[in-house]
C-alpha cells in the first residue's frame, strides 16, 4: 500500500501525521516541508522579538529527530511538493537531489498560510519586513538587537501589528501604527477597539488612523521613512502586517476547489473535491458554527484540531475537523482582548438572525478585594431563537478566559436565558458573585424580551 503523504510539516500536518501513526503504526508516512522549520510556535514569534521568550529555539515544539526516531515518521525536510496529480495518485516533488515523483494513498495539503505584501512602494528596502515564518522572526529580532532602531513604524492594526507594538516598545523604540480602517482590531468590534487604542495611546503609540500608507522611502538600499496619508515620517525599520493569505495554489493547480474566501473548500471531515485528498490548517476553509457559512480564520488550535481529526479520519475512523467560533484573544500591553462568534450585527442579519446586542460594564474580581479592575463586554443574542450569537471584551485581567464560557454557549447553541443561569465559580479574588458573564447575559436577555 501507498504511503499517507503530508504537504506541510507544521501545525495541521504534523498532527496528523503523528495521530494517523499512532493508530496504524505499521503504515509509512511521509511528510514533505519545504523549509528548515517544522512543529514551531508561530503566535510566540512577537514575544521573542520582545524578549519574553529568550531562546529562538524555545519556538520549535518538537525537534525533527524526535518526530523520525520516535514518531517514525518519514520527516523529509527541504522537499518542496511542485504538483498534486489527483488522478494518477502522487505528486511531483523538487528536492535537494532534483525532482521525482511520490505515489500516496491518501494526501494531506497543509500548506499553510503567508504573509500579504501590498504593492507598496519601496517593499524591497532593507528594513522593511512582514512576520509570518520563523526566519522572518529572526530577521526582525536580530534587526532590532543589532541595528537599534530609534523608530519603527507597523502598517495594520490588527493581531501582529498590535502585539508587534508592545514588543518594540519593550526595547524603547518609538513606535507608530498605522490603519487605513477606522479602527484597529476591526473583528473585536468597535467597543474593545476604542479601549485598545486609548490604552495604546497612553502608553505611548503613535496612532495613525484612516491612514493609507502609501510606500516606503530609503536611501542607497535602506528604509529611512515611511509615506502615509500626505505625509512622511522618519523611521529606521517597518513591519507590514496587514494579514495573510492562505498557499492554495497548490490545490488550485491540481483542479482543487477553492472557497470563495480564497481558501482550499473542505467539507466537515476536512475532505476536498479530489478523492482522497484532504486539506486543513491555514490553506483551508471552515464552517462557522453560527452562521453555518465556510469562513477562513487561520488560527493554531484551528489547525491542530483539524490536523489530529483528519489524521483520524485517515486511520479509517471518521472524525469531522469541528466548526469555528473565530474565538481569538490578544495581548495589547496591559489590557486583555477577546472575542467569541458573531458580533457584527450585519453580518448577523446576513446569517438570516435578527441580531440585539448590549454592552455592560462590570468588575473583574469582587469590587472589595484589592486588585479589581473593570471589564467591558459586548453580547449579542438573537431575538427569534434566543441564541447566543458571540461576545467581545475588554480590560486589565480575567478576559482572555472568560471568552471562553461564551464559546462554548455559542458552540451548543445555548440560549441567552440559558447562560444567564450558568453554575460559574466565584471567589473574591477570581470574580464578583455574579460573573461579568452572567451579568451580560442577564442584561441582554432582560432586552431580548
Amino acid at each position: 500500500m501507498e504511503p499517507i503523504v503530508i504537504v506541510g510539516g507544521d501545525a495541521a500536518g504534523l498532527s496528523a501525521a503523528s495521530k494517523f501513526k499512532r493508530e496504524h503504526p505499521e503504515r509509512d508516512v511521509v511528510v514533505f516541508e519545504k523549509g528548515e522549520y517544522v512543529s514551531y510556535a508561530a503566535c510566540g514569534m512577537p514575544y521573542y522579538i520582545k524578549g519574553a521568550v529568550e531562546e529562538f529555539d524555545d519556538l520549535l515544539q518538537v525537534p525533527p529527530e524526535k518526530l523520525i526516531e520516535d514518531r517514525d515518521i518519514d520527516l523529509r525536510r527541504y522537499h518542496e511538493v511542485v504538483a498534486i496529480d489527483t488522478d494518477a495518485h502522487e505528486v511531483t516533488v523538487d528536492g535537494p537531489d532534483g525532482e521525482f515523483s511520490q505515489p500516496y494513498d491518501q494526501l494531506l495539503i497543509a500548506t499553510g498560510a503567508r504573509a500579504i505584501e501590498p504593492p507598496f512602494e519601496g517593499m524591497e528596502l532593507d528594513g522593511v519586513h512582514t512576520l509570518h515564518s520563523l526566519d522572518s522572526a529572526k530577521a526582525v529580532h536580530d534587526a532590532v538587537r543589532d541595528e537599534s532602531p530609534s523608530a519603527v513604524a507597523i502598517v495594520g492594526g490588527g493581531y501582529v501589528g498590535i502585539e508587534m507594538a508592545e514588543a518594540f516598545d519593550a526595547h524603547d523604540v518609538e513606535v507608530h501604527l498605522f490603519e487605513m480602517l477606522p479602527h484597529v482590531l476591526a473583528p473585536f468590534g468597535e467597543m474593545v477597539a476604542e479601549h485598545v487604542e486609548e490604552h495604546l495611546r497612553e502608553v505611548g503609540v503613535e496612532l495613525h488612523l484612516e491612514t493609507a500608507v502609501d510606500g516606503f522611502s530609503g536611501t542607497d538600499g535602506r528604509l529611512d521613512g515611511i509615506l502615509a496619508g500626505d505625509e512622511r515620517y522618519d523611521v529606521d525599520l517597518a513591519l507590514v502586517g496587514v494579514g495573510v493569505a492562505p498557499n492554495a495554489e497548490l490545490a488550485s493547480e491540481a483542479g482543487i476547489d477553492v472557497g470563495e474566501t480564497g481558501a482550499i473548500a473542505t467539507d466537515e471531515y476536512g475532505r476536498t473535491s479530489a478523492d482522497d485528498v484532504f486539506a486543513a490548517g491555514d490553506c483551508a476553509e471552515s464552517r462557522h458554527v453560527v452562521t453555518g457559512a465556510p469562513d477562513y480564520v487561520p488560527l493554531a488550535l484551528t489547525a491542530n484540531r483539524a490536523g489530529r481529526a483528519i489524521g483520524q479520519t485517515m486511520a479509517g475512523d471518521p472524525t469531522p475537523v469541528g466548526d469555528i467560533a473565530g474565538t481569538a484573544a490578544v495581548k495589547a500591553f496591559d489590557l486583555e482582548a477577546a472575542r467569541t462568534g458573531t458580533i457584527d450585527e450585519d453580518e448577523a442579519r446576513e446569517a438570516g438572525f435578527d441580531p440585539v446586542s448590549i454592552t455592560i460594564k462590570s468588575r473583574s474580581r469582587a469590587h472589595y478585594y484589592p486588585g479589581a479592575e473593570p471589564i467591558h463586554i459586548t453580547m449579542v443574542g438573537d431575538r427569534d431563537s434566543n441564541r447566543v450569537l458571540g461576545a467581545a471584551m475588554v480590560g486589565r485581567e480575567g478576559v482572555a478566559k472568560r471568552i471562553d464560557t461564551v464559546a462554548a454557549a455559542v458552540h451548543t447553541e445555548t440560549t441567552v436565558g440559558e447562560l444567564e443561569y450558568f453554575d460559574l465559580s466565584y471567589a473574591p479574588p477570581f470574580s464578583p458573585t455574579w460573573d461579568p458573564v452572567l451579568v451580560a447575559a442577564k442584561v441582554l436577555n432582560g432586552k431580548l424580551d
